[in-house]
């Protein structure tokens, strides 16, 4: 490819709009452009990058035993209805009708239609396993699309499904997909680490997110570096710790004025954040619930809606907290509260001459003791895991890091074939509910994952397995007819060796080429100037590296050639050290 016919609008200021790296270097680099909120156009470098990585993952996939179909986008809601979702799943479900006024949905995911095809297409126990994949577009009405491809309404995805006869039988497809995501995002050159997660709106009771270790990720990952423990904090239990002991003092109300924060009172009354009960209060459906935590924690939302087995969770408005309590937020407790659960961390249990607000303007109660003074519905884990806390498995303390999921894997069960009777019959002429697992892989965000975590202060470096094009040709003058015929020699030469070419034809000037260079991320820059007129030499340069090698034809392109066939496995860096050397 010449420059010169490559749509490739490259833009040097930062699109206002553009948050985080990915975002701003792919629109900078010309890889994408903004269509609508949250909807993107892939531009011919973005979509080639799309279709290496569609191409590592149908490879994976297939090897693992997938067989590939296309289902449609448009789903009816019959469908969601029979699996009890159409009213439950929210507001991101994009939900429309037809002209004969019957409703249909953008399908943000697929277990209801595979389900369908499977129920109807599947009788036999010699039929299974089975596995079905696709790779497609995906529609989720996202109340704040943002970060460009990381959260967005239209996005690309791979979702593969397995269908088994038992959960056995699960457990052997969910660790061959298991496998082949760990091979994906290793051919993808990217580090990584499966976590375990929480299932969310799919469902299932078994799942692992696969994280892109970036500073800019939006979750936060906690894991031992004694053993292999690694999870989201949503769901990473929180071990309780040990009160010191004291003697229980009398309750008494003690007045605060202005005094409505943790960190205001802890000060105001010189007592430690440990000694404070954190009252907040949700709407979970149609009822109003109470949730403590100590006062050093954090409340974890997702493990308080999964106690209290709520559809849907949101804090309480400060007039239904006053029409409750009779008090404003920062004053609230639960002593004396009536005719509402209180849900309460595990570590609440414990604790002596405690201190929580005193559902009165201006006042908190101390030496309260939870056992006594107020009554607890139910206790649980409900708060944040943070790092330097013990490990749940081997109680070495653990690390955290901030991430990006570009995959997750779930054991379903029987939740979808049990709701649609998807049943196959045995050997011995019984009908069986199937044992479903479902596998995603966000394609697109896996593309803007690769940039946060390989970029640095001039654009995007591109691992070789996913770059747009291997290698760039720049002819310091394309008007010198020896610079220019070298440059045509090198890029037919490495043409002819399958090796992806862009050749700079452009009448610029060669800091303009490098910084486009650069800012797209070819893996491989060839500079063709003076030094080939001077000694038959032309200077090569890796990406990510800073160091600069001059070499002959035959040398350069039996390097490129060895670099780019062995791209694929493990690390691209290593790869590209191990031949470097050779040379």
């Amino acid at each position: 490819m010449y420059f010169s016919n490559l749509l490739a609008p490259t833009l040097r200021e930062i699109p206002a709009e553009a948050e985080v790296v990915s975002h701003q270097l792919l629109l900078r680099a010309g890889f994408i452009r903004k269509s609508s909120s949250g909807i993107y156009t892939y531009l011919p470098l973005g979509m080639r990058v799309i279709q290496k990585i569609e191409a590592i993952v149908r490879e994976e996939m297939n090897k693992a035993g997938g067989q590939e179909i296309l289902m449609p986008i448009v789903q009816a809601a019959e469908l969601w209805r029979e699996s009890g979702r159409w009213d439950v799943y929210g507001k991101e479900l994009f939900r429309l009708r037809d002209r004969h006024d019957r409703e249909f949905c953008l399908g943000p995911t697929h277990e209801e239609v595979v389900t369908d095809i499977a129920r109807t297409n599947v009788y036999s126990y010699r039929q299974l396993p089975l596995m079905l994949y696709q790779i497609q577009n995906k529609y989720r009405d996202e109340r704040r699309p943002r970060f460009g491809l990381m959260r967005g309404r239209e996005f690309i995805m791979k979702d593969l499904y397995s269908f088994d006869r038992d959960e056995a039988g699960l457990d052997v497809s969910y660790q061959k997909m298991y496998e082949a995501y760990t091979t994906v995002f290793k051919r993808c050159g990217l580090d990584f680490r499966p976590v375990e997660a929480d299932s969310g709106a799919i469902g299932g009771n078994v799942t692992h997110e696969f994280m892109v270790i970036a500073e800019s990720g939006e979750a936060e990952i906690v894991y031992c570096s004694s053993c292999d423990y690694a999870a989201n904090v949503e769901i990473a239990p929180g071990l309780p710790t040990e009160n010191p002991p004291e003697s229980p003092q009398e309750m008494a109300k003690v007045a605060t004025p202005d005094q409505t924060t943790i960190a205001q009172v802890t000060e105001f009354l010189k007592l430690p954040p440990q000694k404070f009960i954190k009252t907040l209060f949700y709407q979970a459906d149609d009822e109003l619930i109470v949730a403590l935590v100590r006062g050093d924690r954090n409340l974890n939302e997702i493990k308080l809606q999964k106690l209290h087995r709520a559809l849907n969770l949101e804090l309480a408005s400060a007039e239904k907290v006053k029409e409750l309590t009779g008090s404003q937020p920062g004053y609230v407790g639960p002593v004396g509260l009536k005719k509402v659960k209180i849900y309460a961390d595990e570590e609440i249990r414990t604790m002596v001459n405690a201190v929580c607000g005193a559902n009165e303007e201006g006042y908190h109660l101390i030496n309260v003791q939870p056992e006594k003074d107020f009554q607890v519905f139910a206790y649980g884990d409900l708060r944040f895991i943070e790092a330097g806390e013990p490990c749940p498995r081997c109680r070495a303390a653990l690390q955290s890091a901030r991430g990006i999921e570009v995959g997750q894997v779930f054991k379903l069960g029987t939740k979808y074939s049990q709701a649609l009777e998807a049943k196959y019959v045995d050997e011995n002429g019984k009908e069986n509910l199937m044992v479903m697992g479902c596998y995603g892989i966000g394609v697109s965000r896996t593309m803007a994952a690769a940039v946060e975590q390989n970029h640095d202060e001039h654009g995007i470096i591109w691992p070789l397995s996913i770059a747009p094009y291997h290698v760039v040709i720049v002819p310091v003058a394309v008007e010198d007819e020896v610079l220019w015929e070298e440059s045509v020699k090198i890029y037919q030469e490495l043409q002819k060796r399958k090796i992806e070419v862009v050749l700079d034809d452009r009448d610029e000037r060669p800091g303009v080429k490098f910084k486009d260079a650069d800012l797209i991320g070819y893996p491989i820059r060839v500079t063709v100037g003076k030094k080939f007129k001077e000694e038959g030499k032309v200077e090569l340069k890796l990406r990510h590296e800073k160091d600069i090698r001059f070499l002959d034809d035959a040398e350069l392109c039996n390097f490129v050639e060895q670099l780019v066939t062995t791209r694929c496995e493990g690390d691209w860096r290593h790869v590209c050290y191990r031949h470097y050397s050779s040379v």
